[in-house]
């Protein structure tokens, strides 16, 4: 009886797997044989941070469709991103993966529209006040930047002060993602089992356990704040006050999503422009700042050429950002894909594989967004926020704290390599967010007028 429940047992494992390789309607795409009978090879690398390499190594043996699991295509063409994000209600809705960040038993999927110009006094602020500081900072200063820039931006005047403040420092270590991303993909894969351990261990602790959720929730509950922050506006469309459990979702994800994304956006950035290699961009980028001291940042092109392609090459966010294929199926860049297929693209890929588009793409050349010849092609295919609607609702917020911050560096300090700067700057992936392997970047600041020099760590 037994031998017969296993047999038979069998039998049916192998007909799924022979069905998954020659019968399937993804069977014809290319991609490893292996990949599509199982999702194992996407598991692992999803747990050992190897994810965002392995898929761009797929798309570089395969081309720009690759089915990376059963039930799992990787697309990487401005076609493909255009119709899967910005083709506007076709019914790609976002996969259960991104249930791993809701906040608050809330997933909030609005992409409000909202000005960032009100908010340009607040970083201003922060700005000068991390680059006047005469001493060796260790640990964090970019993501504290980061952190108390986009508090002020939510709560203002009740925004943190992580680096002057112990309790507030604490709330930017919890708030990190650095160690999480087993944790995360295990709550993914195997939700039951994380719900079971969870109540033994520790394994599914959430961004709102502890310091940063009660920061949260305490303010959107009760804070008195100015009519201009985003808590304000999301209270002013609220029914009634029992949903401050949802406007505090929202401003959670944008600790979230900002945080570490702006921060190591800025690290890679700022260690890139500090290389003897990118001594000529360092000094166009200054000349550009001190002839124009009084302009917008939207009227300094050198300045968004730099951000573009800082993001382009180190891309923060190192996740595909998947889609399921509507009811019905869809025709994705020439492809006809079967509804309930998880479709995507990643940055890291779509920022390299077209070199027509992106000509020597490992190179950073922020030149390269100067020329309006193949202007349109180049944005499209820039994809650091995702695009469409429900792309990242921080995308105004990250440009303007990079852009003011590297206005006030460089107009007055160039920047170099720390001489004893050892740590491995290779890129760490986390779930959505990507570091330096080293955990530490050292920069010599040197006044450009007197010569003072400043080393600044971040880690």
């Amino acid at each position: 009886m037994l031998l017969t429940i296993a047999q038979g047992a069998g039998l049916f494992l192998i007909s799924i797997l022979i069905y998954r390789l020659l019968f399937a309607p993804l069977a014809r795409l290319p991609g490893p044989k292996l990949c599509a009978i199982t999702r194992i090879p996407l598991m692992y690398n999803e747990f050992a941070g190897s994810r965002r390499l392995w898929i761009h190594d797929l798309h570089l043996r395969y081309g720009p469709v690759v089915r990376v699991a059963p039930n799992e295509v990787s697309f990487a063409s401005r076609e493909a991103a255009k119709e899967i994000y910005t083709s506007g209600g076709s019914g790609y809705d976002k996969s259960s993966f991104y249930s791993l960040f809701a906040n608050f038993d809330q997933l909030c999927e609005e992409n409000l529209g909202r000005s960032v110009d009100i908010y340009v006094s607040i970083f201003e602020h922060h700005g000068r006040n991390y680059v006047a500081r005469d001493l060796r900072i260790a640990q964090l200063l970019l993501h504290c930047y980061a952190l108390d820039g986009i508090t002020g931006h939510l709560f203002y005047p009740h925004g943190l002060h992580s680096l002057s403040d112990a309790h507030d420092l604490a709330i930017m270590k919890e708030l990190s993602y650095s160690s999480n991303r087993p944790k995360q993909y295990f709550t993914h894969y195997f939700p039951h089992l994380a719900r079971l351990l969870s109540r033994v261990s520790s394994i599914r602790k959430r961004r709102t356990d502890g310091l940063a959720s009660h920061y949260v929730l305490n303010t959107a509950r009760d804070a008195s704040v100015a009519p201009h922050t985003v808590l304000h506006k999301l209270r002013t469309r609220q029914a009634n006050d029992r949903d401050y459990k949802v406007a505090a979702s929202e401003c959670m994800d944008h600790l979230a999503a900002g945080i570490d994304t702006t921060g190591d956006g800025l690290c890679f950035l700022m260690h890139q422009l500090s290389l003897p290699a990118s001594h000529s961009v360092q000094e166009r980028l200054r000349a550009e700042l001190v002839q124009n001291p009084s302009a917008a940042l939207d009227d300094l092109p050198y300045l968004d050429a730099v951000v573009k392609e800082g993001l382009r090459v180190f891309s923060p966010i190192p996740m595909s950002f998947p889609r399921v294929a509507p009811v019905g199926g869809k025709v994705v860049d020439g492809v006809w894909i079967p509804g309930g297929t998880i479709v995507n693209c990643q940055p890291h890929t779509l920022h390299r594989l077209d070199t027509s588009v992106f000509p020597l793409p490992d190179e950073f050349r922020p030149e390269r967004w100067m020329h309006p010849e193949g202007a349109a092609e180049r944005n499209q295919l820039f994809f650091a926020f995702a695009a469409g609607g429900r792309g990242c609702i921080g995308k105004n917020l990250a440009f303007l704290e990079m852009k003011l911050l590297l206005k006030e560096v460089y107009s007055a300090y160039r920047t170099r390599v720390a001489p004893d700067m050892e740590a491995s700057m290779e890129m760490d992936d986390q779930t959505i967010s990507s570091r330096p392997r080293g955990q530490k970047c050292l920069v010599v600041f040197e006044k450009v007028n007197d010569g003072l020099q400043i080393s600044v760590e971040s880690t």
